[in-house]
């Protein structure tokens, strides 16, 4: 056993000076549609692999950065030295509350692996880190310059419209910068780069006195990541704060 701890150290310390010399660094945006929630309400599969705890003397159940983390699988799992995988962790939201989907609390890289275990260095943590969080293929995002900026060519489309649904961390309000999910994914025809309009149905908040009244403008929006019935948008600026349940508008 005591053999078997220190070539796991000797062989993590010489992958975080490999590591050190190849990672290359993501942009800020990039870092921030990493940390973002996946465009996904499926469940993790039943047999993904999870956080079982640290390499540390004390017991705990909440890791931050620069942690060594300890995978409840291995070689026999398909785990190989060197791999990356994000760190999810299963969270409700939405509008209707009760939606499942993911947060993403960081992501790792495999550093020593043996048949059953395997030990995993913090490539970057987006926020704390616990016992039971699940590992999903890492891939990096793609992101241009374009995903950055303000237009709003064409006009939207009223004809159909999708709804913000969640944000990251459970958040119900949102502003410019900010990431929401939408319940429109690749069937709908959403590609990254899509822009599209953001509305409120102030009719729906008869407190205020807003029945009858139309739909109010509030804010724009890019696609940045889609599967085939959820994407991953970035509010790129709003004229109110964007609420879980508003409404958008395909531009075209």
């Amino acid at each position: 056993m005591r053999r078997s701890i220190l070539a796991a150290i000797l062989v993590t310390c010489a992958a975080h000076g490999v590591v050190a010399q190849t990672d290359r660094q993501l942009s800020p945006l990039a870092v921030a549609v990493a940390c973002a929630p996946p465009p996904s309400f499926d469940p993790p599969p039943s047999d993904a692999l999870r956080v079982i705890g640290s390499q540390d003397s004390v017991r705990r159940e909440l890791y931050g950065d620069r942690e060594l983390l300890v995978i409840g699988g291995g070689t026999a799992a398909g785990v190989q030295l060197g791999q990356q995988f994000f760190l999810r962790r299963e969270v409700q939201f939405g509008i209707p509350r009760g939606v499942r989907g993911s947060r993403t609390t960081g992501w790792i890289r495999v550093v020593a692996v043996n048949a059953s275990t395997a030990i995993a260095s913090m490539d970057h943590a987006c926020g704390g880190i616990e016992a039971g969080d699940y590992l999903d293929p890492f891939v990096e995002p793609v992101v241009s310059a374009e995903m950055e900026r303000t237009e709003t060519p064409g006009e939207p489309d009223f004809s159909n419209l999708g709804r913000i649904v969640g944000f990251n961390e459970d958040r119900m309000i949102v502003s410019a910068g900010d990431f929401a999910l939408i319940d429109w994914g690749q069937a709908q025809g959403l590609t990254p780069g899509t822009r599209f309009a953001v509305y409120r149905d102030v009719g729906t908040y008869r407190d205020l006195g807003g029945k009858g009244l139309p739909l109010a403008s509030v804010g724009e929006g890019v696609v940045i990541s889609t599967s085939h019935t959820v994407a991953l948008a970035r509010l790129t600026r709003v004229r109110d704060a964007v609420y879980a349940g508003d409404y958008i508008a395909i531009r075209k």
